[in-house]
């Protein structure tokens, strides 16, 4: 080893680092003076320093800290450095007393305790031990071998333990090389069984506290070499058990042997018991005094993807966050109630998010999840703790931790508080805490800012606990479920959700379950589901178990007249909210003037609330008022410790009250009427879901046919000139201007009007290419949409309609594709492929060609994964002729028309999906015989991608451009795609701008370039060829006649040799 035994070591001067002072004399010399007297194959034997220890005076190694560094402090005072001379490796090697070699003494004769590499953990002993530990930060000595240990003296322990940094560089002027850092340090006070974090890296051993800060020494070698380390993080482990202080197993140990459950006091036990009773009783009942067990139905929950964008537009609305999945993806990714906690890989769902629209039962499965947690089915939480964020005060910095959960949560109240609060503190990870109706905070600025940090004493507001709670500042290990609309809030903390789950509607079966436990009668069953399948709008309704329960309320106190069930949600929940203020009034009798209560002041509490963005009753209404919206179910009553507050019961009646409000109050205008509600083109939607089905219900209103008797809308009123406004509003809508999620909201505005004039309006001003991309359609919509549409025939009229990302029901994706105006449609590729089989199955074969006739891929943009994944199945189709599931089939005798007649394809998966799916794109392009546009720029495919391209260019014959910019390309890959790109005799633009392209490529290209007949543009700017490559493509452009432009500016290129080339051929530019 040249850096040891080298002349320029012997005469190098060791310059001592300042904390290596803190290191007896001796240890340091024998430990160099070991080093140096053996040969290199030693010094890289594994063995080497297990046989290696050093001689030391007991006296040099004091049991206080204090006094060995004052003694070795005053014995280095005078020196200014440490010099020490490297004997060559001809001296005699240092023996102990018996004539051993010291680098061969067996380990066992010291008495200290093993290293952690051996399988052993270090003493934490009293104050003045000795002790190693690792840390990248702090590197005090660097010694380039496996753990050595040290022998102690007066019961200190010395002890090396290897820095997880094996790459850090040795001290400056040592003669060490790069190898594995160790660390002796002097460890602080330690009373036994405190736990210290964090941990070593060294087998799990616990680093003293002195190493834990991030402060580094002012120019140490630890400073320089850590800056250029990517960061690493570390598991926390619990501490080993008190006792055996010595004992470290091979495996970690299992979660219920790291920690120890503090045995919960009867009092504790006590209040658990009586919280879980409270919740059987209060969560045994659902809405309309259904029974919990015997009316509810499972729904099944959804695990959402999350799509992590990047730049400014990073933390935009939720719905551009997540990715919508298909119909196919979404039955792949169900999950039942009991999988909601559980982790598909090793980390903990310690946050959970429930996502669903309004209806669709979040508050009432969260009332089935305490329930089972009441009857022992959720054994991992010994508390549940549930707030609703409709009564909590957000104004308000007078709370604490304690508070929040006993005082503000729906739990009883708690005799002894204090003493379940501390067990709270020790078992965290037993704690859920949900937060429901999370979309009625209002101010959503901060929200993760200025987080609770004590969870005693300290004074809070709900929004500083919850950024705590959630951040893990206090009660460290505790489970939040947060349920919440899906356009309103978690854009604020959606990265850091650990599960995002959807909570899926009723499908057909579930319906028919549903409408069968309501009525218990079973001749109503049968009459009741046949009433509701025959109104196929009330039907797709009904996948909204809200809207399902309100049709099932009608049909039950329905009028012996048998009237059919209403057409429009208007009309179903005028009906609805009349029937409940009816059975309201004592007697049961009719809505006459004399008996109903204030409407009108109902319908005006009820839009305040919307406009405040709360669902809070006044409490300023008449103590009548407030008693008869309790008692009709339209208010419900919510109650803790601290007060009671009446809320509207869901946001279909508040909404449909305050659309009362606009349409029948003198106070409303015209202008305010169309300026709050009626689809805006500009508007920015603010109030997402609520606004929209204010929307629908003030279009159903002002249209409304005269009202039956008993119903809360006044036609003594004269609403002519709302009628008029609205109606001259409707006939200025451009849809062509309008976003897809508007788009729906205008088809169902019209729908709600129940007048064919604006439906023929509609479809007359619709653009021939009718895009619904990105809005998540659910069965309404999809029988919305037909219904409007199957009215075009008439009119003559035919649309291609996007239905890509719309997560469309494979049944409503049929009834669409079935409308002779639908003359194309794209949907997920996967959903198309599912539509053939069943209408295959179903041998439907005449609907089954249409379907495979009026599917397009063109133009093709593909931007999510998935839009890439499935498409070799349908190449696959295409050449075999037959569906994955069936033998033959006749239709599919000419293969796939899409693939045939593909044109545009654009590959937009950026840099981190692009080059894992490049190859899949290859596979499919042999098919694309049609393809005339390939953009594929941004997707880093490199040299091999480049190659790969150049296998299957000879089957595009119709390519007509090719963009192949800011792909990572260099020569080897040029000179791949120069050959091929001679066989496109169609190619008229290839674009290869701000790849690594030198001369060689250039060269490549301009041997090529004359045999490229039709080409017109060629783009290489910003590459790395110089003026001879440059040179080499302007004498190629001289032979090729029919070429209209050159670009070829790169920094490379002399000015003046760039400017001497362009005056020769003005068809040569720069930017």
């Amino acid at each position: 080893m040249d850096c040891i035994s080298g002349t320029d070591a012997e005469l190098q001067n060791i310059v001592s680092d300042p904390m290596s002072e803190l290191l007896p004399d001796n240890v340091l010399l024998e430990y160099l003076e070991s080093i140096q007297s053996e040969s290199e194959e030693a010094l890289f034997d594994p063995n080497f320093l297990e046989n290696l220890s050093f001689l030391f005076d007991p006296d040099t190694i004091c049991t206080q800290p204090s006094q060995a560094l004052g003694q070795e402090n005053a014995s280095l005072t005078n020196k200014s450095s440490r010099k020490r001379k490297v004997d060559s490796p001809s001296n005699k090697t240092r023996t102990d007393t018996d004539g051993i070699p010291l680098y061969k003494r067996n380990k066992k004769a010291t008495a200290c305790s093993e290293s952690p590499s051996r399988g052993k953990t270090p003493t934490i002993t009293s104050q003045g031990s000795f002790q190693l530990s690792s840390n990248t930060f702090q590197n005090i000595l660097r010694i380039p071998f496996r753990p050595l240990p040290l022998p102690s003296s007066g019961g200190s322990t010395l002890q090396f333990i290897q820095n997880i940094c094996p790459l850090t560089p040795p001290l400056i002027g040592t003669v060490v090389p790069t190898w594995p850092t160790y660390v002796l340090v002097s460890p602080q006070h330690v009373s036994p069984g405190t736990q210290i974090l964090p941990l070593s890296p060294a087998d799990g051993t616990v680093a003293p506290p002195e190493l834990t800060v991030s402060v580094l020494p002012v120019g140490s070698s630890s400073d320089r070499a850590c800056k250029s380390l990517p960061s690493v993080s570390v598991d926390t482990l619990s501490p080993i058990k008190e006792g055996n202080p010595q004992k470290n197993t091979d495996s970690p140990p299992s979660k219920t042997e790291r920690k120890i459950r503090p045995e919960a006091p009867e009092c504790v036990k006590d209040y658990i018991l009586h919280v879980k009773s409270c919740v059987r009783d209060v969560c045994c009942t659902m809405r309309g005094g259904m029974g919990m067990e015997s009316h509810y139905v499972d729904v099944h929950l959804i695990q959402r993807k999350l799509l992590i964008k990047s730049g400014k537009n990073a933390n935009k609305c939720l719905e551009k966050e997540l990715v919508i999945l298909s119909d196919s993806e979404r039955k792949k990714a169900k999950l039942d109630r009991s999988q909601l906690f559980h982790s598909s890989d090793s980390r903990p769902k310690q946050s959970v998010a429930l996502l669903g629209k309004a209806g669709v039962g979040k508050t009432t499965f969260i009332q089935r999840l305490c329930l089972d947690w009441a009857s022992g089915s959720l054994p991992q939480f010994q508390f549940v703790f549930l707030l609703n964020f409709k009564i909590l005060d957000l104004t308000q910095s007078n709370y604490s931790l304690k508070a929040l959960l006993f005082d503000l949560s729906t739990s009883p109240r708690c005799e002894d508080s204090d003493s379940v609060f501390k067990h709270i503190l020790s078992c965290p990870d037993e704690v859920l805490i949900i937060f429901d109706s999370f979309d009625h905070i209002k101010d959503f600025e901060g929200l993760l800012q200025s987080p609770a940090k004590s969870p005693t004493d300290t004074k809070y507001t709900i929004k500083q606990l919850f950024s705590g709670l959630f951040q893990k500042e206090i009660l460290s290990g505790c489970t939040i479920l947060i349920s919440t609309r899906p356009k309103d809030v978690l854009n604020q903390v959606l990265r850091k959700i650990d599960s995002l789950l959807e909570l899926g509607g009723f499908s057909p079966e579930d319906i028919e379950l549903y409408t069968s436990k309501y009525f218990e009668d079973s001749s109503l069953q049968g009459s009741a589901l046949k009433k509701i399948k025959s109104q196929s709008y009330i039907f797709s309704l009904c996948s909204n178990p809200l809207l399902c329960w309100t049709t099932c309320f009608l049909l039950e106190h329905q009028d012996s007249r048998g009237d059919g069930l209403p057409s429009t949600l208007t009309d179903l929940y005028l009906r609805v909210t009349s029937k409940h203020l009816q059975l309201a009034i004592p007697g049961n009798g009719s809505l006459s003037k004399k008996k109903q209560p204030d409407i009108p002041q109902l319908c005006k509490m009820a839009w305040e609330g919307f406009k405040n963005h709360n669902t809070h009753a006044n409490p300023g209404s008449s103590t009548e008022l407030l008693g008869c919206g309790l008692k009709s179910g339209i208010l419900v009553s919510y109650e803790t410790s601290e007060r009671q507050e009446n809320h509207f019961a869901d946001l279909f009646t508040q909404n449909l009250l305050g659309a009362l409000h606009l349409v029948q109050s003198k106070q409303m205008n015209e202008k305010m009427v169309v300026a709050n509600c009626i689809v805006q083109q500009k508007k920015r939607k603010v109030q997402g879901e609520s606004q929209d089905v204010v929307q629908r219900f003030v279009t159903g209103l002002v249209f409304q046919k005269a009202p039956d008797e008993g119903s809360i809308l006044d036609s003594s009123i004269n609403i002519k000139a709302k009628r008029k406004a609205v109606e001259a509003h409707l006939e200025r809508m451009k849809p062509k201007d309008l976003v897809p999620a508007r788009l729906l909201e205008l088809f169902h505005c019209v729908y709600e009007t129940n007048r064919a004039k604006f439906a023929k309006l509609l479809l007359k001003n619709l653009p021939g290419n009718l895009s619904f991309c990105g809005a998540q359609l659910c069965p309404s919509d999809v029988y919305v949409i037909c219904h409007l549409l199957r009215q075009a025939s008439a009119m003559k009229r035919t649309f291609s309609i996007n239905l890509q990302d719309t997560c469309i029901p494979i049944s409503g994706l049929k009834e669409l594709v079935g409308l002779k105006c639908i003359k194309s449609f794209w949907a997920h590729t996967a959903d198309t492929i599912g539509l053939w089989e069943v209408l295959h199955q179903s041998n439907d074969e005449l609907n089954l060609k249409k379907a495979i006739e009026k599917f397009t891929l063109n133009p093709f943009k593909a931007t999510q994964v998935y839009h890439i994944e499935s498409l070799p199945g349908l190449v696959r189709i295409h050449r075999e002729k037959k569906l994955p599931m069936s033998e033959f089939v006749s239709a599919l005798d000419e293969g796939v028309p899409a693939l045939q007649h593909l044109q545009r394809l654009e590959f937009e998966l950026g840099v981190q999906n692009g080059p894992e799916l490049f190859p899949k794109l290859i596979e499919v392009l042999p098919s694309l015989e049609s393809l005339q546009h390939l953009d594929l720029e941004k997707n880093q495919i490199g040299d091999s991608g480049a190659e790969k391209l150049s296998g299957v260019l000879q089957f595009l014959a119709c390519l007509k451009l090719l963009n192949l910019s800011q792909n990572f390309i260099g020569d080897a890959g040029v000179e791949k795609l120069a050959k091929a790109l001679a066989s496109i005799p169609s190619l008229q633009s290839l674009s290869l701008y701000g790849n690594v392209i030198a001369d060689s490529g250039a060269e490549h290209l301009a041997l090529v370039l004359p045999d490229m007949k039709f080409l017109q543009d060629l783009d290489v700017k910003f590459n790395k060829f110089t003026d001879i490559g440059a040179t080499k493509l302007s004498a190629a452009l001289k032979n090729c006649n029919g070429m209209k432009s050159l670009e070829l500016w790169n920094d490379c290129i002399p000015y003046g040799v760039f400017e001497h080339l362009r005056l020769q051929d003005p068809r040569i530019r720069s930017l």
